[in-house]
């Protein structure tokens, strides 16, 4: 396993979780994330109305924590069992969070529960894990959303030429007819947001957490997002 570090950085009032190189998480005191990404997927989740969540990954869980807070019913599954702990005693995870140490896709199969939201945002140095990359994963997800439920995915972008997203997105195609991205060109190392299910009437989301740090740089990133049609044609 990678070495896992914790910043704390008393003057900015932030708090980190590295493991290896990769940055987990990052958030003000009260686990309120200070990642753009994070409060477009928390969003997305508002405006769908989202009761009752499952999240594939995330972290030190500040997504979690935020919807916990909003009073949704979050269940967090991670493939490290440190996340958990991290995540409780560094970042507020509530108690109530529902959370499996299992491998994301074998937990859909095990589980028939549905939920309003399913949100993957699982890496592997950098990189969403291969599992996840086959139709029968989506077809799987789709099959655990209630009626108008909506799939979420974080995807890392390298820059411009990094077609990830858009491969992404195309698989996604082969459970949903509804897909989106929402990206922004021009800026290297950040994160897309693609959504499948119910998301056609979807806005750009705007902050509605406010951290009691970088509020306005997010709130700033969070309107240079824009959906973007899906580029390139692959079988």
């Amino acid at each position: 396993m990678r070495p896992i570090a914790i910043e704390q950085n008393n003057a900015a009032g932030t708090l980190s979780y590295w493991q290896g190189r990769d940055h987990q998480s990052e958030a003000d005191r009260d686990g309120v994330s200070l990642a753009a990404y994070v409060h477009a997927l928390y969003g997305f989740l508002r405006q769908a109305g989202a009761r009752k969540v499952l999240m594939i990954g995330g972290g030190g869980g500040t997504l979690a924590t935020m919807l916990a807070k909003a009073g949704v019913s979050v269940t967090m599954v991670d493939i490290n069992p440190a996340s958990f702990a991290i995540a409780k005693a560094y970042f507020h995870l509530p108690q109530e969070v529902d959370c499996h140490i299992a491998d994301g896709a074998q937990f859909l199969a095990r589980h028939r529960r549905r939920y309003d939201a399913i949100v993957l945002d699982a890496f592997d140095d950098d990189k969403i894990p291969r599992t996840f990359w086959r139709e029968a994963f989506f077809r799987l997800a789709k099959r655990r959303l209630r009626p108008g439920g909506v799939f979420l995915v974080n995807i890392t972008v390298q820059d411009d030429d990094d077609d990830t997203p858009d491969r992404f997105c195309a698989l996604m195609q082969s459970a949903w007819r509804d897909v989106r991205l929402l990206d922004t060109d021009g800026y290297v190392d950040r994160n897309a947001v693609a959504l499948a299910g119910a998301v056609k009437t979807l806005r750009r989301p705007g902050l509605l957490r406010r951290p009691k740090r970088r509020a306005r740089q997010i709130a700033a990133e969070l309107k240079g997002l824009q959906f973007r049609a899906l580029r390139g044609t692959w079988s």
